[in-house]
């Protein structure tokens, strides 16, 4: 296998980072590569490196271009040589490619409904947030078409719009430091018919509820309402939705924030402390390629969209059967085994203290609780 050490300045926007590792070429890789519609940077990468986030050691940042990370369909990709290292480059050509076009870092379909319908905020924000207190003809759950009733909705105007959304999650420091090393992500049950609202983190009875620090909620985006007319509750109309609606859901501007997808896969300047996955999306006990995750760490903590981490297994603590006795396995010997690999996972969105991460390859199920680190 051919490997060269490389250290290239990558560049996104004004930010300059070095990254300095030994990138390994894959021995079946190409010379040159034409983009196709439906490529990733991620993809990509890998037609040409063993380790597909170490895109930025390869690629030429010295181009003549607003963000060197931004490369289109029918762009034709050339693998060079220039003192002793190797870099990919754009073959010289017009192009007329509107930005929208250009290849994402990873596949955004696979975390579309996270780019709008997931947000992640404080308890003050969501307790004061409008709900829902009743439905038309006083029905346990509204579908679109029908009329939500609403308090707290002060100073709408006629045709507002406003995003129907569900607590889900919430995320919670034990520690009690400033580090959120033992964050922790509870499922949360916000039907106030079954449980005292509004809404319930204890129907495990697992001993947390009413401990730690709550770090955010997560909400879903269910549906969206219209705000017809005023009073207390105002009525408004539901006008789509992706579930039943019921008492208790809250209502939350609607975000109109493009989302930004110029990023591109490399490895984080470190790991921040006791990084883990603490959440699925759409698993129940495990998940696995292309299936989202949830970090328990986020921007305070230095995560940035793109960052690409190695999930590993945490070693097991047996009994060692050889230097004590496995009739004694209560009071001998223990010892712990070493981490497992299971797969990798890029961060495309973050909030405060915690991120999201797409599941990008494994060869194991990833679960609850396991670590995060420097990817290899």
């Amino acid at each position: 296998m051919l490997k060269k050490t490389l250290a290239l300045l990558a560049g996104l926007g004004l930010t300059l980072t070095l990254y300095a590792a030994t990138t390994e070429l894959r021995p079946d890789h190409p010379d040159t590569y034409v983009v196709k519609k439906g490529d990733t940077l991620w993809s990509i990468s890998a037609k040409f490196l063993t380790k597909p986030w170490l895109w930025p050691e390869i690629w030429d940042v010295n181009q003549k271009v607003r963000n060197p990370h931004l490369i289109y369909p029918g762009d034709v990709l050339v693998l060079g040589y220039s003192g002793g290292r190797a870099h990919l480059g754009l073959q010289p050509q017009a192009r007329a490619e509107p930005t929208e076009s250009a290849v994402p870092a990873l596949p955004l379909s696979a975390i579309k409904p996270f780019l709008k319908d997931t947000r992640v905020l404080d308890r003050d924000t969501l307790v004061k947030a409008p709900y829902v207190v009743g439905l038309e003809e006083n029905q346990l759950r509204g579908t679109p078409g029908q009329f939500l009733y609403v308090r707290g909705l002060a100073g709408a105007q006629p045709g507002q719009r406003y995003a129907v959304v569900r607590p889900t999650h919430v995320f919670t420091s034990f520690d009690g430091s400033d580090n959120y090393r033992d964050q922790i992500a509870d499922e949360l049950d916000s039907n106030v018919e079954m449980y005292a609202g509004p809404w319930h983190q204890d129907t495990l009875h697992d001993g947390h509820l009413g401990k730690g620090k709550p770090l955010g909620y997560e909400v879903t985006v269910i549906g969206t309402a219209e705000y017809l007319r005023g009073g207390d509750p105002a009525t408004t109309l539901l006008r789509d939705s992706t579930m039943e609606i019921r008492k208790g859901d809250r209502l939350l501007p609607l975000d109109d924030t493009p989302y930004d997808a110029a990023f591109f896969p490399h490895a984080p300047a470190k790991v921040p402390d006791n990084l883990r996955v603490i959440a699925f999306s759409d698993a129940m006990d495990a998940a696995g390629p292309h299936q989202v995750v949830a970090f328990s760490a986020g921007k305070s903590e230095g995560v940035e969209n793109g960052q690409t981490y190695t999930i590993v297994r945490p070693g097991e603590n047996i009994h060692d059967d050889v230097a004590s006795s496995s009739q004694r396995r209560a009071f001998g010997e223990r010892v712990t085994l070493p981490e497992e690999f299971v797969g990798h996972a890029m961060v495309f969105r973050t909030f405060d203290h915690v991120s999201y991460a797409l599941i990008m390859d494994s060869i194991k199920p990833v679960h609850i609780g396991d670590p995060a680190r420097m990817p290899e």
